[in-house]
């Protein structure tokens, strides 16, 4: 009988600490995800000279608020 609940115990535990750290690191990856986004307004400028544009400032302002605008959807 106490084999069983040793058993039981020690699954519950198990599951508990999968589903704990699942959303510990959740939560850390989206802290750290608004603290450094991805793309910043330098990377942005980069890209658009590569691609042959000549980008101005209002066209960067534009496409951040833009991305800003769908990371918060999400």
């Amino acid at each position: 009988m106490s084999t069983i609940w040793v058993v039981l115990i020690a699954m519950a535990a198990l599951l508990a600490g999968l589903v704990g750290g699942f959303f510990i690191a959740r939560k850390t990856m989206v802290n750290y995800m608004k603290k450094n986004p991805p793309i910043n307004e330098q990377m942005l400028r980069v890209m658009m000279m590569q691609m042959g544009q000549n980008p101005s400032q209002k066209k960067i302002n534009q496409m951040m608020k833009a991305m800003q605008k769908e990371q918060g959807k999400k």
